[in-house]
C-alpha cells in the first residue's frame, strides 16, 4: 500500500473536490491512499512550497512561486513523468495563461486544477444585471448612488490590495507593464493607487480589513453590500445552498469597458521532488487534470475547475448560476505576475506599504502617491538584490 500526503487550503473549494477525487481514484487504484492536510488561505499564499515539500507529496500551490520553487529543486517536473498529446490537452483547454502560468524555465511544474481571476460580484436581489458598470468611472458612480446602508465594498486587506493594485496596474499600462529590473513605472503606478484613493472614502468600512471570503461571507448575510468590483473570484457562492444569500459574479470594469488586466489566480497540483513515489503521485495528478473529472466530478463538489471545458459546460454553469460563462472573458484576458524567485516576498511587503497607506488615507491624514511607488521599487530592488543571485 503506498500513501501519499496532499496539502491544500482551508476553503471548500481547495478541500471538498481533491478529496472526492482521492476517493474515487482509491476506486481504481487500491493499492494507493492520498491523505489530505488543509492550511489557512494566507499560508496558501505565503508558506516556503520548498518546505511543504519535505513533507507532502502533492501540493496545491500558487503560480508565483514556481520560479523559486524550481531553482530549489523542490518540484518533480512533471513534463518528465506525463505523456506529451495529454500536457498538449491541458494547453489547449487552458483559460487564458492559466496552464503557461506553471511552465519556468523549460518545464511544467505543476497543472492548472483550479482556475481564477479577480472578478466582480453583486447581489442580484439588490442589483440588476443591467445596472452593473462596465468601467470604473460607472463603479464610481453607482457607489455615490446608493441608498443610506448600502455600499460598494471591495477587500483590501494587504495581500489583496496589492492584488487589486496589480490588476489597476495591468489595465491601465498593459501586461507588460512591470519592469523586472526596476518594478512598476511611475505613471502607471500613480494611476492605480488614484483609482483606489478615489473610491477609499466610499466603499465600506469592512474593505480594509477584508479578504474575498470573508467579504462574500458578509454579502451572503447582510444587505449593506450590493457590489465589488474586484476580487478573486469563488463558485461556491454562486451555488444554491452554500451561502445565505445568493451572489452572481460578472466580468470587471475597465476604462473602455472591456475586462483587462484582472490578475490571475487559480490553484495547481505539483508534486514534491522529494516524494517517495513520484510516478504514482503524478498518476493522480493526471487523473484530477483531465477534462472529464474537471467538468463532472471535481466541479460538483465545490471546485473551481481549470479545464475549459468545465467552464464552457452548460450543467456547470446552470448549477453555479452562470458564475463561469459570466467571468470567462475575464480570466481569458486576466494579468500573469511574474513569477522569478523575488516577487512573492516583494508582493506579500509591497501590500503590508499599500495597506498602510490606504488606512491613513481613509483617516484623512492624506498620500503621497510618487512617494508610495517610489518606496514600493526601493523595496522591489532591496528584495531583488537579497533573493536573485
Amino acid at each position: 500500500m503506498t500513501t501519499l500526503r496532499g496539502i491544500t487550503w482551508d476553503h471548500a473549494r481547495g478541500y471538498e473536490p481533491v478529496r472526492a477525487a482521492s476517493e474515487e481514484f482509491r476506486r481504481l487504484r487500491p493499492d494507493i491512499r492520498i491523505e489530505w492536510e488543509k492550511r489557512s488561505l494566507k499560508d496558501f499564499g505565503d508558506s516556503p512550497v520548498d518546505v511543504l515539500a519535505r513533507e507532502y507529496d502533492l501540493l496545491m500551490i500558487d503560480h508565483p512561486h514556481v520560479g523559486i520553487s524550481s531553482a530549489q529543486g523542490a518540484l518533480a517536473p512533471l513534463d518528465l513523468y506525463l505523456p506529451a498529446d495529454f500536457l498538449a490537452d491541458q494547453a489547449a483547454h487552458a483559460i487564458g495563461p492559466s496552464y503557461r502560468s506553471y511552465e519556468w524555465n523549460g518545464h511544467q511544474w505543476a497543472l492548472a486544477v483550479d482556475a481564477a481571476a479577480q472578478v466582480a460580484s453583486y447581489r442580484p436581489d439588490l442589483i440588476g444585471q443591467e445596472e452593473l458598470p462596465r468601467s470604473w468611472a460607472e463603479v464610481e458612480a453607482l457607489a455615490r448612488s446608493l441608498p443610506p446602508g448600502r455600499r460598494v465594498g471591495w477587500p483590501l486587506c494587504p495581500t489583496d490590495a496589492m492584488c487589486s493594485f496589480l490588476t489597476l496596474c495591468a489595465g491601465e499600462g498593459g501586461d507588460a507593464f512591470f519592469s523586472e529590473t526596476d518594478g512598476i513605472p511611475r505613471r502607471t503606478g500613480e494611476a492605480a493607487l488614484e483609482r483606489m484613493l478615489r473610491l477609499l472614502p466610499l466603499l465600506h468600512e469592512s474593505s480594509l480589513a477584508s479578504n474575498p471570503i470573508q467579504m462574500y461571507d458578509r454579502m451572503a448575510k447582510e444587505d449593506d453590500i450590493v457590489y465589488v468590483p474586484l476580487a478573486f473570484g469563488y463558485s461556491n457562492y454562486a451555488r444554491s445552498g452554500f451561502a445565505g444569500k445568493l451572489l452572481r459574479f460578472a466580468d470587471i470594469p475597465g476604462e473602455d469597458g472591456r475586462p483587462r488586466g484582472a490578475l490571475l489566480g487559480g490553484v495547481g497540483i505539483a508534486v514534491s521532488a522529494s516524494s517517495s513515489d513520484i510516478p504514482s503521485a503524478v498518476e493522480f495528478v493526471r487523473f484530477l487534470a483531465g477534462g472529464e473529472l474537471q467538468r463532472t466530478l471535481y466541479a460538483r463538489h465545490e471546485g473551481q475547475p481549470g479545464h475549459g471545458s468545465a467552464w464552457r459546460d452548460a450543467e456547470v454553469n446552470r448549477y453555479t448560476h452562470g458564475f463561469f460563462a459570466d467571468t470567462y472573458a475575464t480570466l481569458a484576458a486576466s494579468y500573469l505576475r511574474p513569477r522569478h524567485a523575488a516577487f512573492p516576498a516583494f508582493q506579500e511587503r509591497a501590500g503590508a506599504l499599500l495597506h498602510e497607506a490606504l488606512v491613513r488615507f481613509r483617516q484623512g491624514k492624506g498620500a503621497d502617491r510618487s512617494q508610495l511607488i517610489a518606496d514600493m521599487n526601493r523595496l522591489y530592488a532591496t528584495v531583488r538584490k537579497e533573493t536573485l543571485v
